[in-house]
């Protein structure tokens, strides 16, 4: 069984964040999506765990950041061009996101971010592994 991953996301507005990110084209697991939670389906090995703030506090005695102010982490995916990573972050900014930078084209790669409705960094990003630069010792 290929490992899987579940990034766990605290939100303010369970449903706003889930119409959010059904506009982006994403679905939600119904066996684990509830008042507390959704399930968010990436790929067959990924998974966002949309947790309510209250809900997400029980997993941990630290601070929730404001994602706002702060980051910890930035989720980045890839994409299958440079139109598919363009079409996510405009996408995305059609559903209330803000872009914190704008893209950058580094010629092997292509790389677009936005940020949720909560303020969570998201990458999305093209490679052209024939046009990779070859790795320096």
């Amino acid at each position: 069984m290929a490992t899987q991953i579940f990034v766990n996301l605290p939100v303010k507005d369970l449903n706003r964040s889930k119409e959010f990110f059904t506009k982006l084209g994403y679905t939600f697991n119904p066996q684990f999506t509830d008042e507390k939670a959704a399930c968010m389906i990436i790929s067959d090995t990924i998974y966002v765990m949309l947790l309510i703030e209250t809900f997400f506090q029980t997993f941990t005695k630290k601070e929730i950041i404001d994602a706002h102010k702060s980051v910890e982490c930035s989720i980045a995916l890839s994409a299958d061009s440079k139109d598919a990573v363009n079409e996510m972050v405009h996408k995305a900014e059609a559903a209330g996101a803000t872009i914190p930078n704008p893209a950058s084209d580094y010629g092997f790669m292509y790389q677009h971010s936005f940020e949720d409705l909560d303020g969570h960094h998201w990458e999305f990003i093209w490679m052209d592994p024939k046009g990779m630069p070859e790795h320096q010792s």
